[in-house]
């Protein structure tokens, strides 16, 4: 894992950036020789997680009123 001071990080941050993205490779941003921070690469959601994976399960019905009948929907409110 590479190492960088603060400063240097400071002037070429998005140089960085692209690179750890690019390289994969996480980055250690220091400060007078003690690590502050680490530069890693994002990771996105698992395949799995992926918006709108389940839409297909939902069912939408018409009315929902119906079922409870009137009555029985405004004493539920």
């Amino acid at each position: 894992m590479k190492t960088i001071g603060a400063s240097e990080f400071a002037t070429h941050a998005l140089t960085i950036i692209a690179e750890v993205a690019a390289t994969r490779e996480s980055v250690v941003v220091t400060k007078r020789g003690k690590p502050l921070v680490r530069v890693t690469p994002f990771e996105g959601p698992p395949e799995d997680h992926a918006p709108g994976k389940l839409a297909h399960t939902l069912v939408f019905e018409k009315d929902i009123v119906s079922p409870l009948g009137d009555e029985d929907w405004d004493s539920c409110r």
